[in-house]
Parts: C-alpha cells; structure tokens; sequence
C-alpha cells in the first residue's frame, strides 16, 4: 500500500496589512541601535527637539551610555563648518531639550564634532499658480473643511496643467 501524504492546512496569517510608518521604526531600529542610537526618534525629530536654528546647523550622530544604563549618555553631534564653535556654547540648551524628549536624564555631556551634515530632505516650495478651471472651482466653494478645500484645490490644479500637456500621437 502506497503512503499518502496528509494536506497540511494552510496556517492561519497572524500578519495583517501595515503602513509603512508603522514599519520603518521597526527596519531601522537594529541599524540605529548599533550605532548608538536608542530611539530612531532622535533623528527624524531633531528640529522639533532642539528648535530648527540649531538643527539647520547640526545632526545627532550616536549616543553612547555606560555599559548597562540607559542614562547618563554622551551625546555626539555633527556641526557644519564655524557653526561648531556655537553648537559648544549652547550645548547645556542641547542636554535640557534631549532630556526633555526623552523625559529622563538619558544625555549628560554633548561632543560637538566638526563635519559635514547629511542632506536634509527639500520641502516642496510653493508651487506657480495655475488657476483652477471654472468647472472644477465652482464645486470647492461649498466646502467647509479648509484642509480639505485646499487639497481640492491642488488636486483641480493638477487637471488643468495635464489638460495643456500634449498627447503623444495627437496635434492641434
């Protein structure tokens, strides 16, 4: 008599469709702990915690803790040419709003190191007015929500640039 296999039954998925905001902490947490970063935080959040005049000129690099603490850290960061000199003065500014993120003592001395900055992201600037067709605007009047209104407005602006945009095969 021949043996036959027995069907295993497909497992039942536990995993559920995610954002992609909730996975890159999750990706990069490995990456950032071992260069000295304990929460990924810090870095995507270092103009909200040291204020965007200081963060234009600075980026946190690590933070290194005694060997099994998770506070009284020194925190290492990158300054861009003679803005290092400045970065040193208010280094205790820097320690009190670290601290106050982290809502604990976790960094004690800052080291400023003198180098280049990664290149921060570009922020869309405000985009050439094309105005928005008649048809597509008398619609957005009646709309309350401003957020919503505004979005509207961008998306009308964008059917009426692709209206002038010619299509391949076809000539006026």
């Amino acid at each position: 008599m021949a043996k036959h296999p027995i069907p295993k039954s497909e497992p039942v998925r536990a995993n559920r469709a995610r954002a992609v905001a909730d996975i890159v902490p999750d990706v990069g947490r490995a990456a950032f702990r071992r260069f000295g970063f304990v929460q990924s935080s810090v870095v995507s959040r270092w103009s909200e915690i040291v204020g965007e005049r200081y963060a234009h000129a600075s980026a946190p690099e690590s933070i290194r803790f005694p060997h099994g603490k998770r506070e009284e850290g020194v925190l290492t960061v990158v300054a861009s040419g003679a803005h290092a000199p400045m970065m040193q003065h208010v280094s205790p500014t820097i320690i009190e709003r670290v601290n106050r993120f982290f809502g604990y003592a976790a960094v004690v001395k800052v080291v400023i190191r003198q180098g280049t900055l990664p290149a921060r992201p570009r922020r869309a600037g405000p985009q050439p007015s094309v105005p928005i067709p008649t048809d597509l605007g008398e619609s957005l009047r009646t709309i309350a929500d401003p957020e919503l209104k505004t979005v509207l407005e961008s998306l009308a602006r964008g059917i009426a640039a692709a209206r002038d945009v010619p299509v391949l095969g076809k000539i006026s």
